[in-house]
């Protein structure tokens, strides 16, 4: 069984990490702001379904939906989903991870682990993607809680 970890950059943001939670979990308002992640439906229930609507992998028009599950819900610093057993062979795990800094400072990367027998296909196949688009996330929230704030 084969693993790979993919990583965002990890940006610094100038704000409380509860206002970077509420913005990372806004979203109706990812369509102005989020290029990787274009919708997302979920109740955040642990245990329910995420459906993330996400640009095609190709560059192509259009989207596609990755429908994932809620594993853990932690505010402001943790949200996890992962793929169950939607992929036979293949269990993709992401974390958002906000880390306070100070009172008014945080941190935010997220990352992915491939885990199971397909796991060295799927990273060779999609690595780059998920990468290019976990770091474009990273910079627009970033972005984002700067516009709200106005600083």
């Amino acid at each position: 069984m084969s693993t790979h970890l993919i990583e965002s950059v990890a940006v610094e943001i100038d704000a409380p990490a509860a206002f970077v939670w509420d913005v990372l979990l806004d979203y109706p308002n990812y369509p102005q702001w989020n290029p990787y992640t274009l919708a997302v439906t979920t109740t955040l229930a642990v245990g329910s379904p995420i459906d993330l609507t996400l640009p095609r992998p190709d560059g192509s028009a259009g989207t596609w939906v990755s429908r994932e599950y809620i594993r853990a819900v932690e505010p402001p610093r943790l949200l996890r989903y992962d793929t169950g057993d939607t992929f036979p062979g293949l269990l993709g795990t992401r974390d958002q991870v906000i880390t306070p800094l100070s009172a008014n400072r945080c941190g935010y990367r997220t990352f992915e682990t491939f885990t199971g027998k397909y796991a060295d296909a799927v990273f060779a196949a999609q690595g780059a993607y998920v990468k290019n688009g976990f770091d474009s996330v990273a910079h627009a929230l970033r972005d984002r809680v700067v516009s709200l704030l106005g600083v």
